[in-house]
């Protein structure tokens, strides 16, 4: 556990790390390609995570291009773990907007946002996400749609699944998982209910250290599946990595 001035050192890290940030988007990002980009996102997304004690671990090296991404989702953590190996084009939930600086910058490195429950939104990001595709991005969102506590993988929602079957791509699961130096889930991580963001980044930086493991699954073919079944399936497969009984 962290002494107090420990902690407001730790603080004052991420302030810097944050400004960093801001800086890269405000004074480099206009006069870089997407390439570039793509560099400054995962080196800050790298560098972010050792502020935080998150070390990640994984079964692969990298993930493949011409692929939709899809994760269960636990914490706000969750897309700088993944920018820190693969930069991908996020789909996320409105809220993270929300959050103090960070919210912008996943904005900046390419997060589009969709509000929970809102048809007209997920008929805009569906097309999003296939002109991205077609474009030759790695795209990436979350089928949960919310965060849920480790432990539990939620039923996957189906809709924006119809954007890889129309791009004839596959799906690439990740199963992720946080853990304690004892191989233990770290619950302090969760990141559900009514925590806010200040609540949640001061529980991981005051806790022990995190090891963020992901699971990097078989890829699934889209061609000629339905988004519902090509949904169930690559829940099956997240929970099964996982070893949480979604029966």
């Amino acid at each position: 556990m962290l002494s107090s001035l420990r902690y407001y050192f730790q603080l004052f890290r991420v302030f810097v790390h944050v400004t960093k940030g801001l800086s890269i988007c405000f004074f480099l990002f206009p006069f870089s390609g997407p390439e570039k980009k793509k560099d400054y996102i995962q080196r800050w997304s790298q560098q972010l995570l050792p502020i935080f004690n998150v070390r990640v671990k994984m079964n692969a090296t990298e993930l493949p291009k011409g692929s939709v991404v899809i994760s269960n989702h636990i914490s706000w953590l969750d897309i700088f773990v993944v920018n820190s190996f693969a930069p991908c084009r996020f789909v996320a939930k409105s809220d993270i907007r929300s959050w103090p600086l960070l919210g912008w910058l996943a904005e900046q490195a390419g997060t589009i946002y969709i509000s929970r429950g809102s048809k007209a939104d997920v008929k805009r990001i569906y097309q999003y996400l296939i002109d991205q595709i077609e474009a030759g991005e790695r795209v990436a969102f979350f089928p949960e749609g919310t965060t849920a506590s480790q432990g539990q993988v939620l039923p996957f929602h189906a809709n924006l699944f119809e954007a890889a079957i129309h791009a004839k791509v596959a799906i690439q699961p990740i199963a992720m998982r946080y853990l304690t130096g004892a191989g233990e889930l770290h619950n302090g991580v969760d990141f559900v209910g009514d925590m806010s963001f200040a609540e949640s980044m001061s529980i991981i930086l005051r806790g022990e250290p995190v090891i963020a493991e992901l699971q990097i699954l078989d890829l699934l073919p889209s061609d000629g599946a339905h988004r519902r079944d090509l949904a169930a399936l690559s829940r099956q497969a997240v929970a099964g990595a996982l070893h949480v009984d979604i029966s």
